[in-house]
């Protein structure tokens, strides 16, 4: 008997006396022979509990993480996933058993604490995006822009759906993929000098129009033209926000925004790799019943005190199929109550902060990486926390040969921006963790990169 099978001979010699069978192989009789596996699995001896767990180990170091209290690489990497501070609160907070163990609470009796952490999270996310409404949150920022397009279309009824190359590529390509299924015509708009040329969208019908705020490459769009656009198509307008810029600009909610979708990621969750994330998603009161997830709601119990429960449960992506805009009914529950827990923390004034703290260091970066001989600006609009740059190298090798001088260098523009300008360019973040020192260190170690 192989090592790895728990059971003894004992054990499978009562299991078969049970069912009344003679061997193993009349046990899987049932099994066609040409779907059994043949020959066997070529597995390896079994090995201890101890040994294992140090291969694992091994492996795992082979990682090269970003760096926390001065060891790892200094990350100055961005494009939806950034190198937040998570303070000791927010760990300490989030980890609790109360949170961790959390079932889905469909029974409010039992379950009014992380329903009232999900309305407060809620709450946080109505004011980042200045919208009346919002989910408990959503898998990640690409599955919210696909619901947002998914809602924008089935209240307009148009299925043409206009969409900035400035948004996420990634995301971008999770749009593609679903509106294969959906039968949404997409339409890329082009950049000129990172900003995206709505000047050359056509026609005078639209369901939906989507752009980044800020775009992928850093780069602050003008909302006041994607609305003037969307309202000569009589398409709503759906912006994907980066949720810190909160704290320095207006909200799209503000600027006319329909639908404000997202990446909640810097509120409280690490890298971890990518994921999990948070995806966020708010809108308009007036398009509360097409809403995608979980809506927690705010009532009072028979004893007439305040309490919380999803609500709006009749709503048609629960009940009515066949005109559902949504199939999605569930959340990202733990890294919501993460990021209600740091939004808490934080406050308005933590929030501007760290807004403030990136956007001085991104500055500082381009004026100090703009010095090394062969950099350039790929654009001169204004930007936020990002900007990419154009190297005399390709991208992808100053990303490889920084990665030994310890940076975590930025993002290579490559897929989603092919035969752009913008190809091949390197894509560079900030946040209130990026130092003076570092920033110099960085541009010396890419003068260094350069010039090899």
């Amino acid at each position: 008997m192989p090592d790895f099978v728990p059971h003894t001979q004992h054990d499978i010699g009562e299991m078969l006396s049970f069912l009344g069978l003679e061997s193993t192989e009349d046990l899987f009789a049932v099994v066609p022979p040409a779907i059994r596996l043949a020959g066997g699995l070529d597995l390896p001896m079994g090995i201890s509990e101890a040994d294992v767990t140090e291969q694992l180990y091994s492996i795992g170091a082979m990682n090269a993480s970003v760096g926390v209290g001065g060891s790892g690489l200094v990350c100055f990497a961005g494009g939806g996933s950034y190198d937040h501070e998570v303070p000791a609160v927010t760990r300490a907070l989030a980890g609790r058993s109360e949170f961790v163990t959390a079932y889905t609470p469909y029974q409010p009796e039992v379950a009014q604490g992380v329903l009232q952490a999900l309305f407060e999270y809620q709450t946080f996310i109505s004011r980042i995006t200045g919208l009346e409404i919002s989910n408990s949150s959503l898998y990640d920022g690409s599955a919210a822009l696909v619901e947002g397009v998914n809602l924008a279309v089935a209240e307009s009824g148009d299925s043409r759906v206009i969409v900035s190359s400035g948004v996420h590529p990634r995301w971008r390509g999770v749009l593609e993929t679903f509106a294969a299924g959906t039968g949404h015509q997409l339409e890329v708009v082009p950049l000129n000098n990172g900003l995206t040329d709505w000047a050359s969208v056509e026609g005078t019908n639209a369901g939906c129009v989507v752009v980044g705020y800020p775009n992928y490459l850093g780069a602050i769009e003008s909302l006041s033209s994607a609305r003037e656009l969307a309202d000569r198509l009589g398409a709503l307008l759906v912006v994907c926000q980066d949720p810190v810029a909160a704290g320095l600009l207006k909200s799209p909610g503000e600027l006319g925004a329909d639908v404000v979708v997202g990446e909640a990621q810097a509120f409280g969750t690490a890298l971890s790799f990518g994921g999990p994330y948070l995806g966020f998603f708010a809108c308009h009161h007036r398009l509360v019943r097409r809403l995608p997830g979980r809506l927690v709601g705010e009532t009072v119990d028979l004893d007439d005190k305040r309490s919380y429960v999803t609500t709006l449960r009749a709503r048609e992506q629960d009940i009515r199929r066949e005109k559902a805009s949504s199939n999605v009914c569930t959340n990202e529950t733990l890294m919501a109550v993460t990021a209600a827990i740091q939004l808490g923390w934080l406050g308005t004034q933590g929030i501007r902060e760290i807004a403030l703290a990136g956007a001085r260091a991104a500055r500082y970066g381009l004026q100090r990486l703009t010095e090394i001989p062969g950099v350039q600006p790929s654009c001169t609009a204004p930007i936020f926390r990002e900007f990419s740059v154009k190297l005399p190298i390709p991208a992808s090798l100053a990303i490889d040969r920084l990665l030994d001088e310890g940076y975590l260098a930025g993002i290579a523009l490559l897929d989603g921006f092919e035969g752009t300008p913008y190809e091949g360019d390197l894509l560079i973040a900030f946040t209130e963790r990026r130092t003076k020192s570092e920033i110099d260190s960085f541009a010396d170690a890419l003068t260094k990169v350069i010039t090899r």
